[in-house]
């Protein structure tokens, strides 16, 4: 996703200074004529429509609104030039599509010619050099920690056996805001205001955080220590927001000595800060290990599964054991917390804002489950509207509106044109997912569509017109844990609380730009106790 920000300018004041401008403008000059003369290459060959405005060098870059998210911007522009365009970002090349029979082309026919990635400044400063899962080019490397992730983690059996994490997390949180609405009770105050994308982050990120070291997140940092503890939330949440940050180096890689905006040198001050912590979650395994020699199976956490799997026999390119650890728990800690995070901010924001489906989805569990007990996972596979209200969710607004950039690692032909070798191809799924040739009212919360006439859709890549985790290769290998702890976690919160804006006055749905997209604003709202005291109680 690229999003423009603001770039320090730059002053000059030396003649050596002006010595080395002047040399790059030579060097620009050059690069354009060989970009001219590959263009007049491809000329004969039917190419996509490209939007127009381009400026020698810099391309459509100056098109880009530093202050609205890209996937919008990208929108618009397939409003005027249909479904399939280019456009130029510097010397590169991006294929932008919007469409669910382009994008199926992309991930069938051509799935494994797309299946690489770009190698972007965040991905090498922030991605261990392109070691992790999301970001490594398609390759050995990227084939074996994938297949490891998926056997040892990520499987219909393992998910099951991690059942216990989910609901001990869902009901510690449940219980959390019964006792904050007691507290207030007891201040005299009828209702407790509530900020839930604190509510819902942790949840997410103590329940992934479990899964993968073996303990919350606070307590895995240090809970003792507020300001390291919110110091690592802080990188957490800047990692996604830098893959929204415009690097001109991304663009003009020779760029790359100046840092213009010291954008690189604050990546890897967050990259220093998150890789400081997983080197004290790896020394404290394997001083677990060496303490108490071989641990069950059933008492690993995805750390000591990688550490005893992982080893530098070939298989893992030119990372080391240790590298690939700590990029592949991150990885998960990263995608497993905010993607999830970040669609249940939008489920519940698009329910208060449509006050029939909430009620609609409280009945509903009210009839399956009743109100003498909290929701089971086993309760979910009968709670088909509240199914249905996060499936629209993620039609609506997917978390990642923009999935991340592919790039062709050779020749191919996509929609009857033709797309060179080194194309960035952007799938703007949201635009995708809106699309009205197929869904009736595109833009608006309608639930009941997936009950009715959308009813065989589903969200894990079958359904081409709906793919909020991707399609093909590169698909987001999570699904299942995310469906898991948006259902419970969701369905838990509806069933225990009365849940009201804080005003009368609809919230406002404005998107912020990022990797993941979340509300701009602060989701805050009014909780109220709807089941008997003894049913929050552990």
């Amino acid at each position: 996703m690229i999003v423009i920000r603001n770039m320090e300018l730059l002053h000059f004041s030396s003649p050596d200074v002006v010595a080395r401008i002047f040399a790059l403008i030579i060097f620009l000059y050059a690069l354009f004529k060989i970009y001219r003369g590959r263009a007049r290459a491809h000329h004969r060959k039917r190419l996509p429509p490209e939007v127009g405005g381009a400026l020698p060098l810099i391309g459509h870059l100056h098109l880009l609104d530093k202050n609205e998210p890209a996937h919008i911007t990208f929108a618009k522009m397939a409003d005027a030039y249909g479904p399939i365009f280019t456009l130029r970002l510097g010397l590169y090349t991006n294929l932008i599509v919007s469409n669910w029979e382009i994008a199926r082309e992309c991930f069938t026919t051509n799935d494994k010619i797309f299946a690489s990635r770009p190698k972007l400044v965040a991905s090498k400063l922030l991605g261990y050099d392109y070691a992790m899962l999301g970001l490594s080019p398609y390759g050995p490397h990227w084939r074996h920690v994938r297949k490891l992730t998926m056997l040892e983690l990520l499987t219909s059996h393992r998910l099951q056996k991690l059942q216990h994490i989910r609901v001990s997390e869902v009901q510690t949180s449940i219980k959390n805001l019964y006792e904050l609405c007691l507290k207030n009770k007891k201040n005299n105050e009828k209702n407790a205001l509530v900020e839930m994308k604190t509510w819902f982050g942790d949840i997410t990120l103590n329940t992934i955080s479990r899964i993968v070291v073996g303990k919350q997140f606070s307590t895995a940092v240090d809970v003792s220590n507020t300001n390291e503890n919110e110091e690592y939330r802080k990188a957490l949440r800047d990692f996604f927001e830098w893959f929204g940050v415009f690097v001109p180096s991304d663009s003009f890689p020779f760029l790359k000595w100046l840092d213009l905006g010291g954008h690189e040198k604050a990546m890897k001050k967050t990259a220093q800060v998150l890789d400081e912590v997983f080197d004290k979650w790896i020394q404290e395994h394997q001083q677990k290990k060496n303490n108490l020699g071989a641990v069950k199976m059933e008492e690993h956490d995805f750390m000591d599964v990688m550490l005893s799997n992982v080893r530098d026999d070939g298989q893992l390119s030119k990372y080391d054991a240790h590298i690939v650890t700590k990029a592949t728990c991150l990885a998960l800690i990263l995608a497993g917390s905010d993607t999830t995070t970040v669609t249940m901010i939008w489920a519940l924001s698009l329910l208060l804002n449509n006050q029939e489906v909430l009620k609609r989805a409280q009945l509903e569990l009210d009839e399956h489950v009743g109100r003498q007990r909290q929701v089971k996972e086993s309760d979910v596979k009968n709670l088909l509207y509240l199914q249905a209200v996060v499936k629209e969710t993620l039609r609506l607004y997917p978390a990642a509106p923009i999935l991340i950039p592919h790039e062709s690692i050779e020749d191919c032909v996509v929609a009857g044109y033709h797309i060179p070798l080194g194309t960035r191809l952007i799938v703007n799924v949201q635009k995708l997912q809106r699309d009205p040739q197929i869904w009736e009212d595109p833009c608006e919360f309608h639930p009941e569509r997936f009950l009715t006439s959308e009813k065989d859709f589903d969200v894990r890549g079958q359904s081409p017109q709906l793919i909020p985790f991707g399609s093909g290769r590169r698909m987001c290998p999570g699904i299942s844990f995310a469906l898991q702890v948006m259902h419970l976690a969701l369905a838990n919160l509806l069933h225990g609380f009365e849940i009201s804006r804080p005003t009368k006055e609809l919230l406002d749905m404005e998107e912020s730009a990022g990797m993941t997209s979340i509300r701009k604003n602060p989701l805050e709202v009014v909780l109220t106790p709807r089941l008997p005291p003894q049913v929050y109680e552990l």
